[in-house]
């Protein structure tokens, strides 16, 4: 398993495990990351992603996208 972070832009993964505390998992799971959803890269900045994850884009700080592991 590797962190979302490490995917490449255009990639679909599916999620595998997220990591973190409690609040933070389920804030991740309210914007629909949640095990076995699969995520696109839309792109990379300077650490940040921008992912679609159910018909949605959302951007992720580097910080959250580590613990998002495919």
């Amino acid at each position: 398993m590797m962190p979302l972070i490490f995917a490449k832009e255009g990639e679909t993964v599916t999620i595998r495990r997220i990591s973190g505390k409690d609040d933070v998992r389920q804030h991740l799971a309210e914007l629909g990351f949640v095990m076995d959803a699969e995520v696109l890269i839309v792109s990379h900045m300077a650490g940040n992603l921008i992912v679609q994850v159910k018909g949605s884009r959302i951007a992720l700080d580097k910080s959250m996208a580590q613990r998002i592991f495919f």
